[in-house]
C-alpha cells in the first residue's frame, strides 16, 4: 500500500442505531435508521454521511480539474443522493446519483469536466465497479 497523504478515523458503537465520533472530535453524532427503513429518523445514518462525502470529494476534484484545464469551476453545486437497494440473496447495496449545477459553463464544457472529475475523483474511483453512479450536469444525464 503506497503511503497515505491523510487518513480519517472514526468510531462507531451500537451500529445504525449507535453513536458515531472521529477521532478529532469534529463529528459526534448519533446515528438512527431512517424512518423509511423502520428507524425514528432521530439522528444521520451511513448513507447520508456518505452523500455529504461525496458531495464534498467530488466538488474540489471539479474546481481541481478546472484549474489545471484553464477553467472556473468553483461555483459548482453537487446534490448527492445514496440509496441503499435490496440485492439478491437477502444482502443490499448502494446506489449514488451526483446532479451537479456548474452554472458558469456551457452544457458541453460542464460535461466535459464532470466527465474528467469522475475519472479523478478518491470517492468515484472507489465506486467504480462496484456501486451505480448517475451523473447529471446542468440537467442533463450523462
Amino acid at each position: 500500500m503506497s503511503k497515505a497523504l491523510y487518513t480519517a478515523r472514526g468510531r462507531v458503537t451500537g451500529g445504525r442505531n449507535g453513536h458515531g465520533t472521529t477521532s478529532d472530535g469534529r463529528l459526534d453524532l448519533e446515528l438512527r435508521l431512517p424512518k423509511e427503513l423502520g428507524g425514528d429518523g432521530a439522528g444521520a445514518n451511513p448513507e447520508q454521511l456518505f452523500a455529504v462525502g461525496y458531495a464534498a470529494c467530488f466538488g474540489t476534484t471539479l474546481a481541481l480539474v478546472g484549474q489545471r484545464e484553464g477553467v472556473k469551476a468553483d461555483d459548482a453545486r453537487i446534490d448527492a443522493s445514496v440509496s441503499l437497494i435490496s440485492a439478491d440473496g437477502g444482502g443490499f447495496r448502494l446506489g449514488a446519483e451526483l446532479e451537479i449545477s456548474l452554472p458558469s459553463l456551457t452544457g458541453e464544457q460542464a460535461a466535459g469536466l464532470v466527465r474528467t472529475a469522475h475519472q479523478v475523483c478518491p470517492y468515484s474511483n472507489a465506486t467504480r465497479g462496484n456501486v451505480d453512479v448517475a451523473l447529471v450536469v446542468n440537467g442533463s444525464r450523462l
